[in-house]
């Protein structure tokens, strides 16, 4: 298969699919005009990297559990180890957008939105960089 029908297949875009080429995840063999020749266990590895991605799982964490999926012998407490790494870190991710959810609802309420120049959203944007200009 080539890259566009691999792209096809496997939901990813033909640059991520040569990015994840570029670090090791596939390595697909190279036609003698330099095409790249997929074999389906490379789309298989594109559609895993892809569903883990489209989960929140960072690269490392793709390279982690591919080779735990290719590791017979692993432990089902490894992969679910990284799993909870990977939840624990969504947690917070959603815990700071609400307080920025928060933050920015509370001054879009001070804020008149009227013709007047003074506006609470800029002087609180202003007063966080001179406070840790100060700090």
């Amino acid at each position: 298969m080539n890259i566009s029908d691999v792209a096809d297949k496997s939901g990813l875009p033909a640059k991520t699919i040569r990015y994840y080429e570029d670090i090791g995840f596939i390595k697909p063999k190279r036609l003698p005009n330099g095409y790249r020749d997929f074999e389906n266990v490379e789309l298989h590895k594109l559609a895993f990297i892809g569903r883990a991605r489209s989960l929140g799982f960072s690269i490392e964490d793709c390279r982690t559990l591919l080779e735990l999926y290719n590791d017979t012998s692993r432990a089902s407490a490894d992969v679910k180890q990284v799993a909870q790494h990977n939840l624990k870190e969504i947690e917070d991710k959603i815990a700071d957008l609400k307080a920025m959810h928060a933050t920015l609802s509370h001054l879009i309420d001070e804020c008149a939105g009227d013709h007047r120049p003074d506006c609470p959203i800029l002087d609180s944007l202003g007063n966080t960089v001179l406070t840790k200009s100060l700090s």
